[in-house]
Formats: C-alpha cells, sequence, structure tokens
C-alpha cells in the first residue's frame, strides 16, 4: 500500500466525538467530491461520488453520526477498466448546516484538512520526497484549504496543474506538523523514522565525501612534493639542498605515503607539521626556479 493510502486509511478510522468536528470533516470531504442542491421549499439535496471505498465510508459513517439520516446508495462497477463507483444522495433541511457550515474552531479546522486530505489528497512515499498535496476544483476552494492550513503557521501554496488548483507542502518538517494537525499519528511516525534514516544517510555521505576530499587533497600534495623532489634530485642532486631540507626530502622519498604528522616524526632531527610543511613548500619553490 502508498503512503498515501496509508494515511487514508488510518483518517478513515478516526471519528471525532464532537459532533461540530464531525460536520467539519463532513463539510470537506462533501466539498470535494459532492453536489449541494436547495429547493424552494428549503430541502437541500446533496449527491456524493468517489471511487474510493474509504471516502466513500468515512463520508457514509460521518452523515449518519451527525444527522442520523438514510442515504441513497448506489454502487457501480466498471466492466472496461475494473473500478467501483460509489454514489450517495441525502436530502432534507438539516442538511443545509453542511452547505453552510463555519470551520472556525481549532479542532473544527484539523477535522476539515483531514476530511479534505481523505477525499482529495495525496503525498509521495517520504523515502523518495516530501510532497503533501490536496487537489480543488476551484480556486477559491483551494484558497479556502491553504488559509485553513496556513492557520496553523505552516506555509502551504497554491499551483495550476491542468484544470485542477493544488494546495501543497514539500517541507518535510511542515509534512510532519500537517499529519499532526489531522491526527494522522501512525503515519506521523513512520514519516519521522524516513527523515531521521535520511539524515543519517545524508550525514554519514557528507563525512565520507568530506574524508574523501581531505584523501584526495593529501594525495595530490603528496603527489606533487614527490614530483619536485624528484627533479630537484635529478637536476642539482639533493646534497645541493640544506640539511634541513634534505632530510625532509629523503624522508619523503622513503615515506612517499605518509602524512606530514609522520613525516616530521621520521626526521633525522624531528620537527612538528607544521615545520614539515614549510621545507616542503621550499623545495617546491626551488623546483619551480629550476624548471624556469
Amino acid at each position: 500500500m502508498s503512503f498515501s493510502g496509508k494515511i487514508k486509511e488510518e483518517l478513515a478510522e478516526h471519528v471525532a466525538k464532537a459532533r461540530h468536528c464531525n460536520l467539519a470533516e463532513l463539510t470537506a470531504i462533501l466539498h470535494m467530491c459532492g453536489e449541494f442542491e436547495e429547493d424552494k421549499n428549503g430541502i437541500c439535496t446533496i449527491r456524493f461520488r468517489s471511487e474510493n471505498y474509504l471516502v466513500a465510508r468515512k463520508c457514509f459513517t460521518l452523515m449518519s453520526k451527525t444527522f442520523n439520516i438514510e442515504a441513497d446508495i448506489v454502487v457501480r462497477k466498471n466492466m472496461t477498466n475494473g473500478s467501483t463507483s460509489y454514489f450517495m444522495r441525502w436530502a432534507g433541511e438539516e442538511l443545509l448546516a453542511v452547505k453552510n457550515a463555519l470551520v472556525q474552531a481549532v479542532c473544527c479546522k484539523r477535522a476539515y484538512i483531514r476530511g479534505a486530505f481523505i477525499a482529495a489528497g495525496s503525498m509521495s512515499d517520504p523515502s523518495k520526497s516530501y510532497h503533501f498535496e490536496i487537489v480543488c476544483g476551484e480556486l477559491a476552494q483551494a484558497e479556502y484549504v491553504r488559509d485553513m492550513i496556513n492557520s496553523f503557521d505552516l506555509d502551504a501554496k497554491i499551483v495550476t496543474r491542468k484544470k485542477t488548483f493544488v494546495v501543497y507542502l514539500k517541507e518535510g518538517s511542515q509534512i510532519v506538523d500537517v499529519l499532526n494537525i489531522m491526527e494522522a499519528h501512525i503515519a506521523l511516525m513512520e514519516l519521522e523514522n524516513v527523515r531521521i534514516l535520511k539524515e543519517m544517510r545524508n550525514s554519514v555521505n557528507r563525512k565520507v565525501n568530506c574524508e574523501t576530499a581531505n584523501i584526495n587533497k593529501t594525495v595530490s600534495a603528496a603527489v606533487r612534493q614527490m614530483e619536485d623532489i624528484v627533479y630537484v634530485r635529478d637536476t642539482v642532486g639533493l646534497d645541493y639542498l640544506p640539511e634541513g631540507l634534505r632530510d625532509v626530502a629523503l624522508t619523503r622519498l622513503e615515506n612517499p605515503d605518509a602524512t606530514l604528522k609522520e613525516l616530521g616524526s621520521l626526521m633525522a632531527d624531528p620537527v612538528g607539521k607544521s615545520g614539515v610543511n614549510h621545507r616542503l613548500r621550499k623545495i617546491s619553490e626551488m623546483a619551480d626556479k629550476l624548471r624556469g
């Protein structure tokens, strides 16, 4: 099952204790998957359609708990592609509360975002990338969802995709927050585990890359030092060098893989790392002059 599927499965099992929160979540689902009609007598008819069984089941459960009203249900199987569509219809004066619902309390905002995600949301596999989105059919609807998410100090944005408007988050820390807002705690823990593992891998990779770069730098420097010493030896002879430079030159020739610190300890007259480096630079300068 995809990560999105796991989140929706978890959220589908979550039913709030408060009626107003259930109403907010139901409103979000029907804003995404439903149509509202109101006749001259004030009777509101709601039509719902979805190909996702979890969404249909959650909508049916919320409607039953909130209004205790019967639904006309039709299930259709597409013989061409094998998909199943779920259709439900409710009618009654009390359903105007869904159409005209005002979502203001923090708990109800959480429920609304939860419903919007169940009905029209998705999330990428966090082991590959971080991307959370809710697809809306109209710009006003997308702006409403975005503002609802951003009321929790997040930074959701909107992008147009074909004929839809997508509300999205791309930062891992903000996606963790929105999962917490929706009360998808199991998915949140899974995401956090993935984030920790990714950060550990990245940290190890950075360290390895840094160490590799340092090794390459050290090896390149040692090769240059050997080339300069050999050039001086073959051109004027190492006896041409002052005693301190000759000592470090001979030690380097005998220990091509040694670090500067190791070279210093191996010399006839031991010196520190900076002293070795200074003498090798002197030899390099001398080699450059001899090369002309």
